[in-house]
């Protein structure tokens, strides 16, 4: 198991897994407009990143190739799902479901792994697989209803992290073209579609128009660690297992945050 590969996986897992404080300090922005946010920002990075690395050579080879420039939209409309659902559901307070979306993922992942890109099991890691559907599903079970934001954020990230594993380019060339696909909709959004005009950046107080210009560093790099690691790593195990060690993280923290109903 290459060592570089489950140090970045960990890296953007456990990076992910503190951000729903971030957003949630930034809950009185509409969803779409931090979206949008997001988008510009990591446009931004991937840009002065491909120029400081000088990387600007391996952007024009992928844009030539149709089968890359097809897989890196498609990613890049999944990644901007993903980030839509969650920044909303955050701001809604609905934390549980965006939990169990990422316990989830990681099953979605070894399906994806062993139905696209033929990587089987060892016994050991079956079981351990069978003993984490088992305890999801309770999960889902308990929920009581239809849970579709945990199924859209782990479908969504699924599929994200399988074409990557399938396309040949870069991390930061392929960052940049998945989002720049959707930059123009993003800034056309925060040009004529915010109310005020230019929205929160223009208008909101000082801790939130530095968050959202923060939003596109602490979007991209968790985004390009990850990327890193999938090129690196089997999409089963241990990319897909290794998030739940961060979901066992967040689930401690949430319940030491929770306030105690006993007296």
């Amino acid at each position: 198991m290459p060592l570089a590969g489950l140090v970045y996986a960990l890296l953007a897992y456990g990076t992910w897994g503190v951000l729903p404080i971030y957003w949630k300090a930034l809950a009185a922005v509409p969803a779409t407009e931090v979206l949008a946010h997001r988008i510009v920002g990591t446009v931004l990075v991937s840009a002065l990143l491909l120029w400081v690395l000088r990387q600007q050579p391996e952007l024009r080879d992928a844009l030539r190739s149709p089968r890359e420039r097809r897989a890196l939209f498609a990613s890049g409309v999944l990644i901007a799902l993903n980030w839509g659902v969650f920044i909303w559901a955050v701001g809604a307070g609905r934390i549980l479901e965006t939990s169990l979306g990422y316990y989830l993922n990681p099953l979605v992942n070894v399906l994806l792994g062993m139905l696209f890109l033929r990587e089987r099991l060892t016994r050991a890691q079956g079981i351990a697989v069978a003993l984490a559907a088992a305890g999801v599903g309770a999960m889902l079970v308990s929920h009581g209803r239809l849970p579709w934001v945990a199924l859209t954020l782990a479908s969504s990230f699924g599929f994200y992290g399988l074409l990557h594993k399938l396309t040949r380019v870069r991390p930061i060339a392929a960052l940049a073209i998945e989002t720049g696909a959707l930059a123009p909709v993003a800034l056309a959004f925060l040009a004529l579609g915010t109310e005020p005009r230019g929205g929160a950046l223009l208008s909101g107080p000082a801790l939130t128009r530095t968050l959202l210009i923060c939003a596109g560093p602490i979007t991209a790099l968790p985004l390009l660690w990850f990327a890193s690691a999938a090129r690196r790593l089997r999409l089963s195990t241990p990319l897909g297992l290794a998030l739940y060690t961060v979901d066992a993280l967040q689930s401690s923290r949430a319940s030491w945050s929770r306030p105690s109903t006993t007296h």
